[in-house]
């Protein structure tokens, strides 16, 4: 049994997460075996790099820490075995990790979520899920970016280029005559 120091540490330390989360969900999970618990600490562990965390913690000591910070919110879905999902980047990579796992397991169910201080239900975790991920956007964003100058440099280069396929042209029928 923990020792009230240890409890306000361990609500101290929630309190500092929540701080700087750019997004947490809420799942519960009664009746998923540890076999698959331990399956998706692993998916989360490999998909986020170190920037999702998943978390089963009391429910007392969630409320305690989530009391004046945007996670207050939703601090009512505290109740029954809960487990919280914490990104510290990337929210849509979490989400698609989360929504995945609860396809293939039936007891395990996302409730509500605080994605960048607004609360958020389950079919908008679903529909966060579906979106581009992070690094696929800034990919996007890059090439709309580089397209107007590509094409440019096209452009520009172009008259050099259709000159020297003339000359070509007229070298080879020179040769031929």
């Amino acid at each position: 049994m923990l020792t009230r120091a240890q409890k306000e540490e361990q609500v101290a330390d929630l309190k500092e997460r929540f701080g700087r989360a750019s997004c947490v969900y809420v799942a519960h999970y009664r009746g998923l075996d540890v076999e698959a618990a331990n399956e998706l600490r692993r998916k989360i562990r490999s998909e986020g790099g170190g920037d999702f965390e998943y978390r089963v913690v009391k429910n007392t000591v969630l409320r305690l820490a989530a009391g004046d910070t945007a996670v207050g919110d939703i601090a009512k879905h505290f109740q029954g075995p809960t487990a919280i999902a914490i990104s510290y980047g990337d929210p849509i990579g979490l989400a698609r990790v989360l929504t995945n796992f609860a396809k293939d397991h039936e007891v395990f169910t996302l409730e509500v979520g605080v994605l960048e201080g607004n609360a958020v239900d389950a079919e908008a975790i679903k529909r966060i899920a579906t979106l581009p991920s992070l690094d696929h956007l800034r990919g996007m964003l890059i090439g709309l970016i580089q397209a107007p100058a590509t094409k440019l440099a096209r452009l520009l280069s172009e008259p050099g280029a259709q000159l020297a396929r003339v000359f070509g042209a007229r070298g080879r029928q020179e040769g031929e005559a």
